[in-house]
C-alpha cells in the first residue's frame, strides 16, 4: 500500500508527417491526474484518454518517482496520427537521462528526461513485448530504433 497522494503524469504522443510529437490535453506539457486510493492507474489513464481524445493505441506506465508532493507514476499514451489533431503539439527532441547514484535517486528530474526514459522503455518493448510489437506501426518502430535503453548504467 502507498499512503499519501498518487498522481499520474501522462505524456501523450502522436506521429505527424513521420515525426513523433507531444500533443495532449495540456498541449506538449505533461498531463497530471490525481488518483484516489482505489483507482487503477492504467484504467484511469485509458478512460480519460479515450474520453478526451478518442481510443488510444497504447497506454503504458514507464516509471515512478516521488515529486510534486506525491508518488508520480509516469505514462506514455500513443495516439494515432490523425487523432485529436486540434490539440497543440511540438516535435519530440532528445534529452540526457537523469542520472542517479547506485543507491539513491537523481537530485532533479526534468519532464524531458522522464519522456526520454519513457521512449527508451517503449523502444525496448517494441523489440521484446509481443503486444507492443503488434500494436505499434512501422513509423513508431523506426523512430524508437534510435532509442537505446540503458539499464543499470551507473553500476557498470
Amino acid at each position: 500500500m502507498v499512503e499519501g497522494p498518487v498522481q499520474v503524469e501522462v505524456f501523450v504522443l502522436r506521429m505527424r508527417a513521420g515525426q513523433p510529437e507531444l500533443a495532449g490535453p495540456c498541449g506538449p506539457d505533461p498531463w497530471y491526474i490525481e488518483l484516489d486510493a482505489q483507482d487503477d492507474p492504467v484504467e484511469v489513464v485509458s478512460r480519460l484518454s479515450r474520453n478526451l481524445m478518442g481510443e488510444p493505441i497504447l497506454v503504458h506506465s514507464t516509471s515512478w518517482r516521488r515529486a510534486r508532493g506525491a508518488v508520480v507514476l509516469s505514462f506514455v499514451v500513443v495516439n494515432s496520427d490523425h487523432q485529436a489533431s486540434h490539440l497543440a503539439g511540438i516535435p519530440i527532441s532528445r534529452a540526457e537521462l537523469a542520472r542517479s547514484e547506485a543507491t539513491s535517486a537523481a537530485k532533479t528530474i526534468a519532464a524531458a528526461q522522464v519522456l526520454e526514459h519513457g521512449l527508451r522503455h517503449l523502444a525496448w518493448l517494441a523489440k521484446e513485448d509481443p503486444v507492443v510489437i503488434a500494436t505499434l506501426n512501422d513509423d513508431w518502430k523506426r523512430v524508437l530504433a534510435d532509442y537505446r535503453p540503458e539499464p543499470f548504467r551507473n553500476l557498470v
